[in-house]
This record gives structure tokens, sequence and C-alpha cells, in this order.
């Protein structure tokens, strides 16, 4: 696979493009791919707070081929990109402070083709955090951020915006934020406090494109847009240069799709492909996929794919079981990056070489265990209970747990019988740091077999 290491080689053009919208958590890497194949010129991603960018950190993953931001909390990923949209995609930012949007996009600037600022999203987290519909309410503001973002990155900024009721004082709004020098300008036909079932005010999207010399990307016409011939009305009763499509792609991607749209049975397959190829996580795809199965969720299958919790058991509902393990079992022996580099020396490498407090706990046996919660169906799996169980059969005193707290990662000792163990992994809670290091003693006692946990994907070693 081609891993993103240098900048974008191309300026990324708004003119007469199709655009998959910001969505979230189906911004993702898969279902962005998912609708580049299909014909989309330009996928954002779903809406990324910029305190969350600021402490993430950038790691080039070998084994997938990609770029991850990874929260350096709990090692999740915050961002995810590859070489094959390196041109094609723009991380939308939810921001309220300059600075903090300007820090963001020095830390991906290379890896992406364009950031654009929320200035839309109507939900309560958003506005009560001054992002969002909020900044269309403070011109001002919402002025700085976009000049700061201009001035000093080398990538297009754009936003997207809401519309009022008054189509003036819209386009006093849109005219301000042009004169930032922003490359274009996405504009959802409705205001804040409208909804999806409310008509899409179109022809306030076609006065801004009369009266802007940018880019105008019209969204909000999910409701009309059924084909894709759908696309180009919509664009015309807009008056826009190019149209952005969210519901729609949310429910069949291939809606970008010039020969018409594919059976969802296929897209679905399309789209598992790349959440296996991309290491999605389970939930985000579950997510995905409900979004696009809605009623049918209520079949015997829809109701059989909602008990799913493993990436595998999704993919068995549609046949691709054997490809998602044999790619998992793949990317495991590869030592595949992610959730397991994160550490408390992350960002200081120098800390390599001081001791933790756990070094002292004079530990007998130590394995790199991750407790993975979906691997362990019911509770008297869980590696604490089977050593429960193990004491009152062998009459042992119950084991007694410690646990070891660093920059927001936990490790544990589980004594019994005089015998320490300890998983040397870092898990992101204490319930699982505990179920950890009980896990590394099922396993020195021959409760769990080892063979099972490396491929489950729990030995990391």
């Amino acid at each position: 696979m081609t891993i993103v290491t240098g900048e974008c080689k191309t300026r990324l053009s708004y003119e007469n493009k199709l655009i998959l919208a910001p969505m979230v958590r189906v911004g993702t890497l898969p279902m962005r791919l998912l609708a580049l194949d299909y014909g989309a010129d330009i996928v954002y991603s779903e809406e990324l707070i910029d305190w969350k960018f600021l402490k993430s950190v950038r790691r080039v993953n070998d084994v997938l081929g990609t770029v991850d931001f990874l929260d350096l909390s709990d090692g999740t990923v915050v961002f995810r990109t590859c070489g094959k949209e390196i041109n094609k995609v723009v991380v939308q930012l939810g921001t309220s402070d300059p600075a903090r949007a300007l820090a963001v996009a020095k830390l991906i600037e290379n890896d992406v083709a364009g950031i654009d600022i929320n200035m839309g999203c109507p939900k309560e987290f958003s506005l009560k955090g001054g992002m969002g519909a909020a900044l269309l309410y403070q011109p001002e503001k919402a002025k700085s951020i976009l000049c700061h973002l201009v001035a000093n990155i080398k990538i297009p900024v754009t936003c997207k915006i809401r519309v009022f009721e008054s189509i003036d004082d819209t386009l006093n709004l849109v005219k301000e934020l042009a004169s930032t020098g922003i490359s274009a300008i996405a504009v959802h036909g409705r205001t804040k406090v409208e909804r999806p079932q409310h008509p899409n005010r179109c022809e306030t999207i076609k006065k801004i494109s009369e009266v802007l010399s940018i880019p105008v990307i019209a969204n909000g016409g999910s409701r009309e847009i059924d084909k894709y011939s759908d696309i180009f009305k919509f664009k015309e009763e807009c008056g826009s240069s190019s149209v952005m499509i969210a519901r729609t792609a949310e429910t069949n991607c291939s809606i970008f799709r010039k020969k018409g749209m594919k059976d969802l049975e296929d897209v679905i397959k399309d789209y598992l492909k790349y959440a296996v190829d991309y290491d999605n996580s389970p939930s985000n795809t579950k997510y995905c996929v409900q979004n696009m199965l809605r009623e049918l969720q209520e079949t015997p299958r829809g109701k059989k794919f909602l008990e799913c919790q493993t990436l595998e058991q999704i993919c068995a509902i549609w046949n691709l079981g054997d490809y998602c393990r044999k790619k998992q079992l793949e990317y495991q022996s590869k030592g595949i990056l992610g959730r397991r580099e994160v550490t408390p020396d992350l960002l200081d490498p120098k800390r390599k070489k001081q001791k933790t407090d756990i070094d002292g706990e004079g530990v007998h046996v130590t394995m790199k265990c991750a407790f993975i919660r979906v691997n362990f169906v019911t509770d008297p799996d869980l590696p604490k209970s089977k050593l429960i169980a193990y004491c009152a059969k062998n009459k042992f005193d119950l084991p007694k747990y410690k646990v070891f707290n660093e920059d927001k990662l936990f490790r544990a000792v589980a004594t019994l019988n005089d015998v320490k163990y300890s998983s040397s992994y870092w898990e992101k809670n204490k319930r699982f740091a505990e179920q950890g290091a009980a896990l590394v003693a099922c396993v020195s006692l021959g409760l769990i077999s080892k063979e099972d946990l490396v491929k489950d994907g729990s030995i990391l070693e």
C-alpha cells in the first residue's frame, strides 16, 4: 500500500465537483474511499474537534499503509488517511479559536487536500462550545479563524454554513466570509432550527451563487436526490458550482456512480472490504452499515447483524468472514500499529529511560496482553471471573490487584499465591488493566489457551 509521506501535489478545485458531505461517524476512511470509487471528486471527513486533534500524535502505519492521528489518552484513531485520497480529502474542523484551528491545520496540512471550518452544525455540543452554527452569529470571530488559516497554510480553506431566515442577512454574511480569501463556501439551505423534513432553501443558495465570485457548494438536497441525474437538477436549481451530498450517500454511497446506483447488498460488501482493509473499528463499521440498512434492520438477517460485536461477525453476515479473518491475522503477524503503540512515553522518548512505579513491584510473570472485551462473550468467561472460580475450586485466597496510572493509561499487577502477574500493555481504563493482568495469570495457569489469544489478537508479542 502507498503511505502518505509528503505534501499534496495538486491544489484542490471546487468547480463542478461531486462531494461527499461531512457526516458524524460516517465520514471515516472506508466510506470516503468508497465514495471516491463510485465517482465522488472530493470527500470530507466527519467533523473533528480541534482540542481532540491537539492531543493526538501523528504516526505512519506501515502495516495499513496509512497515516494515523492517535489520541494519546486512549490510543483511538482520531483521523486516518491514506495515499488514495491525499489530493481529495478535506478535514472538517470544529473550532471556536483561531490559534487552535491553526495549530491543527499545521499538524495535518501535509496529509490532506483542504480544511473546512464547520459553521453550520446545530447540535447543542457545538453551540455551547462556540462552534458550528454559533459562529454564524459571531461573524468577526468566524472571519478571524478563516483569515488566520488562509494566511498561514498552503492548502485551500473553506467553510460550511447554514442560511438565515432572511436572504439579505445570509448574503451579508457570505460576503464577509468570502472576503477572508477562502477558496469556496458550502451552503446547507436550511436554518439552524430546520431539519431534513423542512424544504431546502435552494433560492437562497442561488442568490449566494450570483453574488459571490468563489465556488459555492450546494448542500441539503437529499430529499430531492434519489438518482445520479437528480444531482445535476439540484445543482441547476441552486445555480451552484458543485454539489455536496450527505443523507442519500449515507444510505447508498453509489449515488455518485454515473452508471447508476448499485444494489445495496453489493454496496455493503464493498464498504466492508474497505473496513477490513483499513482495520476500521467494529463500532464505527456497525454504525455505518446500520445507516445503510435502515428498516432492513428489522429483518431476520438485520436482527442477527445487530447482535454482532466484532468486525469478523459483521463480515460473516455478508459472507466475508474468511476475508476478514485472513486480513486480521496478516495484520497481527506484521505487528499492526494503532492503539497498541500508545504508551506514556510516546511523546517524550526520554521517559523510556525512566522506571515506572510498576517496575518496583517485582512482577514474576509478564506478557503483553490486551484485554479485548468482545472476545469474552459472557461474564464467567472474563479473566477475573475465571481466576475467582479457580481460587474457589482450589480453596485459594482471591487475587489482589494493584493499578498504576500514568498519563491516563493504566497497568495492573495481579497477586495470587504470592505470584505477581502483569501485562506490559497500557490499557485505557482501570477495569481493563485489571482484566489484562488477570489474563496473564490465566494463561500462565493454563486456564486460557495462549494459542487462542494469539488468534484473536489479544497477545501482542
